[in-house]
């Protein structure tokens, strides 16, 4: 009979310390996340100096907790998973040097994670991965249309050339005087309003399956000013129904168009913006259309930053034999495609 496989996974890219253990890369033994989003709340956004601090002060905390909470030892542990970047250098590092010293305490085998990969693979942890897939990540730093035409094998086919769709909500959410993070205040916003302002949809060239939300932002800043200087009042719920209108329908309409260019089987979506409720139902509207594609989307608890989906990457990177010795250090630019290696 053959052993299960035990990943510990550790995540500490932003704002969240989290640890998690996963059994064969799709079950969840336990998943601890300490959040800090009521520390950055009053600054509008993540302070990496304050995120580092607040990993320092929870990281032993954090996998103490996954291990009891799994009834297990380090001595059940097969391997060490940890995001490597993209995130906060800061933040990074805390959870990369974290891991080496269970790695080297321990002699367990160290794997380093992509973030992004752990958001698409955030999924396993839902059904099982059909191949060639297209996964959407969608999140405050990252907005990118991933192909995979096999396991941990990872094509960037689009992504964003300024902000990502959860830092331009976030920014709108600014203009409309909401608490960080903004996502959830604007889509909840805009299910009390209407779409009734014309806002731009920036399709870019032909052929393109980038995405760019800066002019978006600014047209919403435009607005709200212009009709401040005339003494007019808009609606805040119509003018986040018509941004998050404007966004959906970019995100939906490459994503579909992409999925039946690279005749997909599945198509997968990752990352915070996952969670949103616009989002799920437009992709789940335009895929119900589409028989030959089955679209998975996260549950909510698995949107966000966690480590079950950083142990769930790592133990396909583990079978594929990726590993890292003490050198091993924080990479905030790190490319997904070099683990294709």
């Amino acid at each position: 009979m053959k052993k299960d496989q035990v990943i510990l996974g550790i995540e500490t890219s932003c704002d969240e310390t989290a640890a998690a253990i996963v059994i064969n890369g799709c079950e969840i033994a336990a998943n601890v996340v300490a959040s800090q989003i009521e520390s950055h709340k009053r600054f509008g956004g993540v302070v990496p100096e304050i995120a580092s601090r607040h990993h320092v002060e929870q990281i032993t905390i954090v996998l103490e907790e996954v291990l009891q909470q799994a009834n297990m030892t380090m001595a059940d542990i097969d391997a060490i998973a940890v995001t490597e970047g993209p995130g906060l250098v800061g933040a990074l590092l805390i959870g990369v040097n974290a891991a080496k010293a269970l790695a080297f305490a321990h002699n367990k085998p160290l794997v380093p994670v992509h973030h992004i990969a752990g958001h698409i693979y955030a999924n396993r942890l839902v059904t099982e991965l059909k191949f060639p897939l297209l996964a959407l990540v969608v999140s405050g730093g990252h907005t990118e249309l991933v192909y995979m035409k096999e396991q941990g094998h990872f094509e960037v086919i689009g992504e964003t050339r300024d902000d990502a769709a959860g830092e331009a909500y976030d920014k709108v959410a600014r203009v409309l005087h909401m608490p960080y993070p903004g996502g959830p205040h604007i889509d909840r916003l805009a299910h009390e309003g209407s779409p009734v302002i014309d806002l731009p949809r920036a399709w870019l060239e032909e052929g393109s399956y980038d995405f760019s939300f800066s002019g978006l932002k600014s047209a919403v800043i435009n607005t709200v000013h212009n009709a401040q200087q005339r003494g007019q009042t808009i609606k805040p719920e119509d003018l986040a129904a018509s941004f998050q209108d404007s966004v959906v329908e970019v995100l939906v309409t490459k994503t579909v168009k992409a999925a039946e260019e690279y005749r997909v089987k599945q198509v997968i979506v990752a990352g915070g913006v996952a969670a949103n409720k616009g989002l799920r139902s437009a992709l789940e509207t335009a895929f119900s259309e589409i028989e030959e594609v089955d679209l998975v989307i996260p549950p909510l608890s698995l949107c966000t930053d966690n480590a079950a989906m950083i142990a769930a990457a790592g133990s396909v990177l583990f079978e594929k034999g990726v590993r890292a010795d003490i050198s091993l250090n924080a990479n905030p630019g790190l490319d997904i495609e070099i683990f294709n290696a």
